[in-house]
């Protein structure tokens, strides 16, 4: 089968969950038997072979800044984008029986809807997440926000065939007006499916992820002094980078715990898989989250996460609380500092029942249980070709 895998970023360039998914998604394919080109912005020196194993690497756009200094997605990037694809699709739709793209950043959904008609594939569509019109507002502003929720409106009347990743963005899809059939892929987890059982080591908090508003690395500050009153051990190591981060060690600095909170920044996964393998517990105080790879990674290492309950989180989905972690009920001190202390208190005994529960789990949140599903959906394709 020919697929065109369409996202503007390319895992390690950027990193995030849908880098990592389409990087994968991309491979696996590929590894199959299939024909597959993943169409995306250049994010390296001229010259250099992005080095896809068995993928074509298709440049639709120049090298962009594609954040703010704020951290949010800039508008040019994803119109310039959305422009190279519909080049792109205008030319050779006809060379693919699928195009899989994200639903975001929104140009390229509708450059490849816009094409459909003369490549004549089957459009296959991730929404790692659909915002509501308050959140709109929040992001963008009034009369930003506007545009982004109509723009988001005019993907959804798009006839194509829907993933989501959680359970909450499925919801909110049909309650922003999808209309079609959507399917939950509940795998990206590509590691062992038995649970690496390493022994805890120390008292450590750790955070793994990208320093944006949305994360709330900050919360993590007096969270872990609260914790300390009952934890007076307790440590936390920050792992990533971002347009946060600089405040986040500012912050540190002014409550007088440099020795407590270490911010490690970006570095090797090794390394970050090495914390979270011997950890206390996770982390993770965001507000938004599409998916929440890490809980699941931290769980393959019987390490129990800790993430916030809030109406855009879906890694809250992964949490059955007392088993492998716990939700606190907000980013305040008191209650993710009681949550880091749960987590802590529960031992070794957590942490066998968090490997547990990986073990019982890992199949279905597994890249190959989602694949499975994926090629179903593509099947039509041919049929319709033929």
């Amino acid at each position: 089968m020919r697929i065109c895998i369409v996202y503007d970023c390319l895992f390690p360039n950027t990193v995030g969950g849908g880098e990592r998914w389409y990087r994968n998604l991309a491979e696996r394919l590929a590894q199959e038997g299939h024909e597959v080109t993943y169409l995306t912005l250049r994010q390296w020196d001229r010259g250099v072979d992005p080095a896809v194993a068995g993928v074509r690497v298709v440049v639709a756009g120049p090298r962009l800044g594609l954040y703010t200094e704020s951290g949010r997605r800039k508008v040019g990037p994803p119109l310039v984008f959305g422009a190279g694809v519909f080049w792109h699709l205008l030319r050779h739709g006809r060379d693919y029986d699928v195009v899989h793209t994200a639903s975001f950043p929104y140009f390229s959904l509708l450059a490849a809807a816009a094409t459909r008609g003369i490549g004549r594939f089957r459009l296959v569509v991730d929404w790692f997440e659909a915002w509501t019109r308050e959140y709109w507002n929040e992001y963008l502003g009034r009369w930003g926000g506007l545009v982004g929720w109509l723009v988001q409106g005019a993907c959804l009347r798009v006839p194509q065939r829907a993933f989501c990743f959680s359970r909450l963005h499925a919801q909110r899809l049909r309650d922003e007006g999808y209309r079609g059939d959507v399917t939950v892929l509940e795998g990206m987890y590509t590691g062992p499916l038995q649970a690496r059982r390493e022994p805890r080591r120390g008292n450590t908090a750790v955070f793994a992820g990208r320093f944006i508003p949305e994360k709330r690395v900050d919360a993590l500050i007096p969270a872990v002094q609260q914790a300390r009153r009952e934890l007076p051990s307790l440590r936390a190591e920050l792992y990533g980078d971002g347009p946060e981060r600089e405040r986040v060690r500012e912050a540190v600095e002014l409550a007088g715990m440099e020795d407590v909170i270490v911010l490690r920044g970006f570095v090797d996964s090794e390394i970050v898989q090495h914390a979270l393998a011997h950890a206390a517990c996770m982390v993770l105080p965001s507000r938004r989250e599409g998916y929440g790879m890490v809980v699941i990674e931290a769980a393959s290492y019987g390490t129990p996460s800790v993430v916030v309950a809030g109406e855009d989180n879906a890694a809250v989905e992964h949490i059955d609380e007392g088993v492998n972690g716990s939700v606190a009920a907000s980013a305040g001190a008191e209650d993710l500092g009681a949550a880091i202390v749960r987590a802590s208190h529960g031992g070794e005994a957590l942490r066998r029942s968090t490997a547990d529960w990986f073990e019982a789990n890992a199949r279905r949140l597994s890249l190959d249980h989602s694949l499975t599903a994926v090629v179903e959906a593509y099947a039509p394709a041919l049929s319709a070709r033929s």
